[in-house]
Protein backbone atom coordinates (compact mmCIF):
# COMPACT_ATOMS: atom_id res chain seq x y z
CA UNK A 1 0.00 0.00 0.00
CA UNK A 2 1.24 3.46 -0.90
CA UNK A 3 -0.84 6.16 0.71
CA UNK A 4 1.50 8.83 -0.67
CA UNK A 5 -0.27 8.47 -4.02
CA UNK A 6 -2.30 11.34 -5.41
CA UNK A 7 -6.08 11.32 -5.54
CA UNK A 8 -7.72 13.65 -8.04
CA UNK A 9 -11.39 14.44 -7.41
CA UNK A 10 -13.46 16.04 -10.15
CA UNK A 11 -16.40 17.85 -8.62
CA UNK A 12 -16.36 20.03 -5.49
CA UNK A 13 -19.85 19.38 -4.18
CA UNK A 14 -20.33 17.64 -0.83
CA UNK A 15 -19.61 14.19 -2.33
CA UNK A 16 -16.32 15.25 -3.88
CA UNK A 17 -15.05 17.20 -0.88
CA UNK A 18 -16.05 14.37 1.47
CA UNK A 19 -14.14 11.86 -0.70
CA UNK A 20 -11.04 14.07 -0.59
CA UNK A 21 -11.27 14.51 3.19
CA UNK A 22 -11.63 10.76 3.75
CA UNK A 23 -8.65 10.03 1.50
CA UNK A 24 -6.40 12.60 3.18
CA UNK A 25 -7.34 11.28 6.61
CA UNK A 26 -5.74 8.01 5.47
CA UNK A 27 -2.55 9.69 4.24
CA UNK A 28 -3.31 10.41 0.58
CA UNK A 29 -2.74 13.74 -1.14
CA UNK A 30 -5.98 14.93 -2.71
CA UNK A 31 -6.73 17.73 -5.13
CA UNK A 32 -10.30 18.72 -5.99
CA UNK A 33 -11.13 20.42 -9.29
CA UNK A 34 -14.33 22.21 -10.21
CA UNK A 35 -15.31 24.55 -13.02
CA UNK A 36 -17.39 26.57 -10.54
CA UNK A 37 -16.21 28.92 -7.80
CA UNK A 38 -17.63 29.05 -4.25
CA UNK A 39 -20.11 29.49 -2.77
CA UNK A 40 -21.63 26.40 -4.36
CA UNK A 41 -25.35 25.88 -3.83
CA UNK A 42 -27.84 23.32 -5.11
CA UNK A 43 -31.53 22.63 -4.68
CA UNK A 44 -31.89 19.91 -2.06
CA UNK A 45 -33.89 19.14 1.07
CA UNK A 46 -30.89 20.05 3.29
CA UNK A 47 -31.74 17.45 5.91
CA UNK A 48 -29.06 14.92 6.90
CA UNK A 49 -30.36 11.66 8.35
CA UNK A 50 -28.76 10.23 11.53
CA UNK A 51 -26.47 7.79 9.70
CA UNK A 52 -25.28 10.66 7.50
CA UNK A 53 -24.56 12.71 10.62
CA UNK A 54 -22.50 9.77 11.96
CA UNK A 55 -20.54 9.56 8.69
CA UNK A 56 -19.83 13.29 8.84
CA UNK A 57 -18.48 12.79 12.36
CA UNK A 58 -16.01 10.22 10.99
CA UNK A 59 -14.95 12.86 8.48
CA UNK A 60 -14.18 15.22 11.36
CA UNK A 61 -17.33 17.37 11.18
CA UNK A 62 -19.51 17.29 14.28
CA UNK A 63 -22.97 18.75 13.84
CA UNK A 64 -24.76 20.13 16.88
CA UNK A 65 -27.42 22.72 17.60
CA UNK A 66 -24.87 25.55 17.44
CA UNK A 67 -24.14 24.70 13.80
CA UNK A 68 -27.31 23.09 12.46
CA UNK A 69 -30.97 22.62 13.36
CA UNK A 70 -31.80 19.21 14.85
CA UNK A 71 -34.89 17.32 13.74
CA UNK A 72 -36.31 14.33 15.57
CA UNK A 73 -38.23 12.46 12.91
CA UNK A 74 -40.52 12.60 9.89
CA UNK A 75 -44.22 13.28 9.50
CA UNK A 76 -46.32 12.24 6.46
CA UNK A 77 -49.56 14.10 5.74
CA UNK A 78 -52.25 14.00 3.06
CA UNK A 79 -55.88 15.11 2.83
CA UNK A 80 -57.04 12.35 5.18
CA UNK A 81 -54.15 11.13 7.31
CA UNK A 82 -51.23 12.30 9.41
CA UNK A 83 -48.61 9.92 10.79
CA UNK A 84 -45.35 10.75 12.56
CA UNK A 85 -42.43 8.76 13.90
CA UNK A 86 -39.20 9.72 15.62
CA UNK A 87 -35.70 8.48 14.94
CA UNK A 88 -34.30 5.76 17.15
CA UNK A 89 -31.37 7.25 19.06
CA UNK A 90 -29.71 10.41 17.77
CA UNK A 91 -31.44 13.11 15.69
CA UNK A 92 -30.88 14.25 12.15
CA UNK A 93 -29.66 17.77 11.40
CA UNK A 94 -30.59 20.33 8.77
CA UNK A 95 -28.59 23.33 7.56
CA UNK A 96 -28.30 25.48 4.50
CA UNK A 97 -26.44 23.77 1.67
CA UNK A 98 -24.01 26.72 1.46
CA UNK A 99 -23.20 26.38 5.17
CA UNK A 100 -22.58 22.64 4.79
CA UNK A 101 -20.28 23.35 1.85
CA UNK A 102 -18.35 25.84 3.97
CA UNK A 103 -17.93 23.32 6.80
CA UNK A 104 -16.66 20.72 4.35
CA UNK A 105 -14.15 23.13 2.81
CA UNK A 106 -12.89 24.16 6.25
CA UNK A 107 -12.35 20.53 7.24
CA UNK A 108 -10.71 19.81 3.89
CA UNK A 109 -8.24 22.64 4.49
CA UNK A 110 -7.42 21.21 7.92
CA UNK A 111 -6.40 17.86 6.41
CA UNK A 112 -4.47 19.38 3.50
CA UNK A 113 -6.86 19.01 0.55
CA UNK A 114 -5.94 21.27 -2.38
CA UNK A 115 -8.64 23.00 -4.44
CA UNK A 116 -8.44 24.21 -8.01
CA UNK A 117 -11.50 26.36 -8.65
CA UNK A 118 -12.48 27.34 -12.16
CA UNK A 119 -10.61 24.33 -13.59
CA UNK A 120 -12.59 22.81 -16.45
CA UNK A 121 -11.81 19.14 -17.12
CA UNK A 122 -12.30 18.40 -20.80
CA UNK A 123 -11.16 14.75 -21.07
CA UNK A 124 -10.28 11.69 -18.99
CA UNK A 125 -8.58 8.46 -20.03
CA UNK A 126 -7.01 5.57 -18.13
CA UNK A 127 -3.80 7.46 -17.29
CA UNK A 128 -4.37 11.20 -17.68
CA UNK A 129 -7.00 13.85 -17.33
CA UNK A 130 -6.91 17.09 -19.26
CA UNK A 131 -8.07 20.55 -18.28
CA UNK A 132 -8.38 23.40 -20.74
CA UNK A 133 -4.77 24.29 -19.88
CA UNK A 134 -2.78 21.06 -19.40
CA UNK A 135 -2.71 17.27 -19.27
CA UNK A 136 -2.08 15.71 -15.85
CA UNK A 137 -1.38 12.09 -14.80
CA UNK A 138 -3.21 10.61 -11.82
CA UNK A 139 -2.90 7.61 -9.48
CA UNK A 140 -6.58 7.50 -8.51
CA UNK A 141 -9.38 9.55 -10.01
CA UNK A 142 -12.79 10.12 -8.40
CA UNK A 143 -15.71 11.35 -10.46
CA UNK A 144 -18.03 13.31 -8.17
CA UNK A 145 -19.41 15.58 -10.86
CA UNK A 146 -23.12 15.01 -10.36
CA UNK A 147 -25.93 13.04 -11.95
CA UNK A 148 -24.91 14.17 -15.47
CA UNK A 149 -21.32 13.08 -14.83
CA UNK A 150 -18.85 13.63 -17.63
CA UNK A 151 -16.35 11.34 -15.84
CA UNK A 152 -18.92 8.53 -15.93
CA UNK A 153 -19.34 9.08 -19.67
CA UNK A 154 -15.59 9.15 -20.34
CA UNK A 155 -15.04 6.01 -18.24
CA UNK A 156 -17.83 4.11 -20.00
CA UNK A 157 -19.75 3.47 -16.78
CA UNK A 158 -23.34 3.69 -17.98
CA UNK A 159 -26.49 3.49 -15.90
CA UNK A 160 -28.47 0.24 -16.10
CA UNK A 161 -31.84 1.86 -15.48
CA UNK A 162 -33.27 5.34 -15.51
CA UNK A 163 -36.69 6.00 -14.06
CA UNK A 164 -38.75 8.89 -15.36
CA UNK A 165 -37.35 12.20 -14.18
CA UNK A 166 -39.09 14.33 -11.60
CA UNK A 167 -38.43 17.98 -10.87
CA UNK A 168 -37.70 19.66 -7.56
CA UNK A 169 -37.56 23.31 -6.51
CA UNK A 170 -36.53 24.70 -3.11
CA UNK A 171 -36.91 28.02 -1.36
CA UNK A 172 -36.40 29.23 2.23
CA UNK A 173 -38.88 31.27 4.24
CA UNK A 174 -38.40 33.37 7.35
CA UNK A 175 -40.73 31.75 9.84
CA UNK A 176 -40.25 29.91 13.10
CA UNK A 177 -40.48 26.12 12.55
CA UNK A 178 -43.77 24.76 13.86
CA UNK A 179 -42.49 21.17 14.05
CA UNK A 180 -39.33 19.51 15.36
CA UNK A 181 -39.37 17.08 12.43
CA UNK A 182 -39.33 17.09 8.65
CA UNK A 183 -42.82 17.19 7.17
CA UNK A 184 -43.78 15.55 3.86
CA UNK A 185 -47.10 16.68 2.39
CA UNK A 186 -48.64 14.38 -0.22
CA UNK A 187 -51.15 15.27 -2.95
CA UNK A 188 -51.97 13.99 -6.39
CA UNK A 189 -49.06 14.68 -8.70
CA UNK A 190 -46.74 16.39 -6.21
CA UNK A 191 -45.22 16.41 -2.73
CA UNK A 192 -43.86 19.22 -0.58
CA UNK A 193 -41.09 18.92 2.00
CA UNK A 194 -40.68 21.29 4.94
CA UNK A 195 -37.30 21.15 6.67
CA UNK A 196 -36.45 23.34 9.69
CA UNK A 197 -33.09 24.92 8.78
CA UNK A 198 -32.85 27.48 11.60
CA UNK A 199 -34.60 28.94 14.61
CA UNK A 200 -36.54 31.29 12.35
CA UNK A 201 -36.27 29.58 8.97
CA UNK A 202 -37.67 26.63 7.06
CA UNK A 203 -36.73 25.22 3.68
CA UNK A 204 -39.68 24.30 1.47
CA UNK A 205 -39.26 22.02 -1.55
CA UNK A 206 -41.80 20.85 -4.11
CA UNK A 207 -41.39 17.65 -6.18
CA UNK A 208 -43.48 16.67 -9.20
CA UNK A 209 -43.32 15.38 -12.76
CA UNK A 210 -44.25 18.83 -14.02
CA UNK A 211 -41.16 20.87 -14.97
CA UNK A 212 -43.20 24.07 -14.55
CA UNK A 213 -44.25 23.37 -10.94
CA UNK A 214 -42.63 25.84 -8.52
CA UNK A 215 -43.04 26.32 -4.78
CA UNK A 216 -45.56 29.14 -5.21
CA UNK A 217 -47.59 27.06 -7.69
CA UNK A 218 -47.50 24.04 -5.40
CA UNK A 219 -48.61 25.74 -2.18
CA UNK A 220 -52.30 26.20 -3.15
CA UNK A 221 -52.56 22.40 -3.31
CA UNK A 222 -51.63 22.26 0.39
CA UNK A 223 -53.90 24.74 2.20
CA UNK A 224 -52.68 23.83 5.70
CA UNK A 225 -49.07 24.45 4.70
CA UNK A 226 -49.94 27.61 2.79
CA UNK A 227 -51.61 28.97 5.92
CA UNK A 228 -48.49 28.33 8.01
CA UNK A 229 -46.36 30.20 5.46
CA UNK A 230 -48.80 33.06 4.95
CA UNK A 231 -46.94 36.36 5.26
CA UNK A 232 -43.54 34.67 5.70
CA UNK A 233 -40.99 36.52 3.54
CA UNK A 234 -38.76 34.44 1.24
CA UNK A 235 -35.20 34.08 2.55
CA UNK A 236 -33.53 32.76 -0.61
CA UNK A 237 -34.00 32.61 -4.33
CA UNK A 238 -35.67 29.52 -5.74
CA UNK A 239 -33.37 26.80 -7.08
CA UNK A 240 -34.37 23.72 -9.05
CA UNK A 241 -32.99 20.41 -10.27
CA UNK A 242 -34.11 17.05 -11.62
CA UNK A 243 -34.34 13.90 -9.52
CA UNK A 244 -34.63 10.24 -10.47
CA UNK A 245 -33.73 6.69 -9.47
CA UNK A 246 -30.60 5.68 -11.38
CA UNK A 247 -28.55 2.54 -10.83
CA UNK A 248 -25.16 1.58 -12.26
CA UNK A 249 -23.98 -2.03 -12.62
CA UNK A 250 -20.45 -0.84 -11.78
CA UNK A 251 -19.07 2.34 -10.24
CA UNK A 252 -15.35 1.70 -10.83
CA UNK A 253 -13.09 0.91 -13.75
CA UNK A 254 -9.31 0.74 -13.60
CA UNK A 255 -8.19 3.54 -11.28
CA UNK A 256 -11.43 5.52 -11.64
CA UNK A 257 -14.27 5.50 -9.11
CA UNK A 258 -17.56 7.37 -9.02
CA UNK A 259 -19.11 8.90 -5.90
CA UNK A 260 -22.23 10.82 -4.98
CA UNK A 261 -24.84 11.42 -7.67
CA UNK A 262 -22.33 10.46 -10.37
CA UNK A 263 -22.45 6.90 -9.01
CA UNK A 264 -26.24 6.63 -9.05
CA UNK A 265 -29.14 8.45 -7.46
CA UNK A 266 -32.22 7.85 -5.38
CA UNK A 267 -35.26 10.09 -5.71
CA UNK A 268 -34.95 13.23 -3.57
CA UNK A 269 -38.24 12.24 -1.94
CA UNK A 270 -36.24 9.90 0.32
CA UNK A 271 -33.88 12.60 1.66
CA UNK A 272 -30.94 10.18 1.35
CA UNK A 273 -28.62 11.95 -1.10
CA UNK A 274 -26.18 13.64 1.28
CA UNK A 275 -26.09 10.72 3.71
CA UNK A 276 -25.22 8.33 0.88
CA UNK A 277 -22.38 10.56 -0.31
CA UNK A 278 -20.74 10.74 3.11
CA UNK A 279 -20.92 6.98 3.64
CA UNK A 280 -19.53 6.36 0.16
CA UNK A 281 -16.59 8.68 0.86
CA UNK A 282 -15.49 6.63 3.85
CA UNK A 283 -15.86 3.33 1.99
CA UNK A 284 -13.95 4.63 -1.03
CA UNK A 285 -11.03 5.89 1.04
CA UNK A 286 -10.66 2.50 2.70
CA UNK A 287 -10.71 0.76 -0.69
CA UNK A 288 -8.01 3.15 -1.93
CA UNK A 289 -5.94 2.41 1.17
CA UNK A 290 -6.11 -1.28 0.34
CA UNK A 291 -5.63 -0.59 -3.40
CA UNK A 292 -8.71 -2.68 -4.14
CA UNK A 293 -11.67 -0.89 -5.71
CA UNK A 294 -13.74 -4.08 -5.67
CA UNK A 295 -14.12 -3.40 -1.94
CA UNK A 296 -15.75 -0.09 -2.84
CA UNK A 297 -18.03 -1.78 -5.38
CA UNK A 298 -19.31 -4.12 -2.67
CA UNK A 299 -19.64 -1.36 -0.08
CA UNK A 300 -21.41 0.92 -2.55
CA UNK A 301 -24.04 -1.73 -3.31
CA UNK A 302 -24.60 -2.34 0.39
CA UNK A 303 -24.89 1.37 1.21
CA UNK A 304 -27.39 1.91 -1.61
CA UNK A 305 -29.56 -1.19 -1.08
CA UNK A 306 -31.89 0.15 1.60
CA UNK A 307 -32.30 3.68 0.13
CA UNK A 308 -33.16 2.12 -3.25
CA UNK A 309 -35.77 -0.12 -1.63
CA UNK A 310 -37.28 2.85 0.21
CA UNK A 311 -37.24 4.90 -2.99
CA UNK A 312 -39.26 2.26 -4.81
CA UNK A 313 -41.80 2.13 -1.96
CA UNK A 314 -42.17 5.92 -1.88
CA UNK A 315 -42.44 6.17 -5.67
CA UNK A 316 -45.27 3.64 -5.53
CA UNK A 317 -47.01 5.98 -3.10
CA UNK A 318 -46.19 8.94 -5.33
CA UNK A 319 -47.55 7.27 -8.45
CA UNK A 320 -50.87 6.06 -7.06
CA UNK A 321 -53.35 7.96 -4.91
CA UNK A 322 -54.96 4.67 -3.90
CA UNK A 323 -51.69 3.13 -2.71
CA UNK A 324 -50.64 6.32 -0.92
CA UNK A 325 -53.95 6.79 0.89
CA UNK A 326 -54.13 3.15 1.92
CA UNK A 327 -50.51 3.19 3.10
CA UNK A 328 -50.93 6.32 5.21
CA UNK A 329 -54.17 5.03 6.76
CA UNK A 330 -52.45 1.78 7.65
CA UNK A 331 -49.45 3.63 9.08
CA UNK A 332 -51.90 5.48 11.31
CA UNK A 333 -53.42 2.17 12.42
CA UNK A 334 -50.03 0.50 12.95
CA UNK A 335 -47.70 3.26 14.22
CA UNK A 336 -45.15 0.68 15.37
CA UNK A 337 -44.63 -0.46 11.79
CA UNK A 338 -44.19 3.13 10.59
CA UNK A 339 -41.64 3.72 13.37
CA UNK A 340 -39.64 0.67 12.30
CA UNK A 341 -39.80 1.72 8.64
CA UNK A 342 -38.43 5.13 9.65
CA UNK A 343 -35.65 3.44 11.63
CA UNK A 344 -34.82 1.38 8.54
CA UNK A 345 -34.99 4.52 6.41
CA UNK A 346 -32.56 6.35 8.71
CA UNK A 347 -30.16 3.40 8.97
CA UNK A 348 -30.86 2.61 12.62
CA UNK A 349 -32.33 -0.83 11.83
CA UNK A 350 -31.73 -3.34 9.01
CA UNK A 351 -34.46 -4.06 6.48
CA UNK A 352 -34.80 -7.54 8.02
CA UNK A 353 -36.18 -5.98 11.23
CA UNK A 354 -39.62 -6.00 9.58
CA UNK A 355 -40.54 -9.66 9.47
CA UNK A 356 -42.00 -11.43 6.45
CA UNK A 357 -45.20 -12.20 8.33
CA UNK A 358 -45.69 -8.58 9.24
CA UNK A 359 -45.16 -7.46 5.65
CA UNK A 360 -47.63 -10.09 4.39
CA UNK A 361 -50.17 -8.82 6.92
CA UNK A 362 -49.46 -5.25 5.84
CA UNK A 363 -49.94 -6.20 2.17
CA UNK A 364 -53.20 -7.98 2.95
CA UNK A 365 -54.46 -4.93 4.83
CA UNK A 366 -53.42 -2.73 1.90
CA UNK A 367 -55.57 -4.82 -0.44
CA UNK A 368 -58.56 -4.62 1.87
CA UNK A 369 -58.19 -0.98 2.93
Amino acid sequence: MNTSKNVVVIGAGPAGIAAAIAANQLGFRSVVLDARVPPVDKACGEGILPHGVAALRELGIRLDSSIAHPFSGIRFLDEESSVQAEFTGKPGFALRRTRLHQLLMERAAEVGVEFQWGARVIHVDSKFFATDEKQIPYDWLVGADGQNSAVREWAGLRSSALRRKRFGYRRHFQVRPWSDGVEVYWREGCQMFVTPTGEKEVGVAVFSRDPQMRVEEGLPRFPALAEKLQGAPPASKELGDTTTLRRLPEVTVGCIALAGDASGTVDALTGHGLSLAFQQALALAEALRQENLSLYEAAHRKIAAMPVAMTRLMLLMEGSNTIRRRALRLFEETPGLFSRLLSIHSGALPLSSVGAGEMIYFGWKMLRA
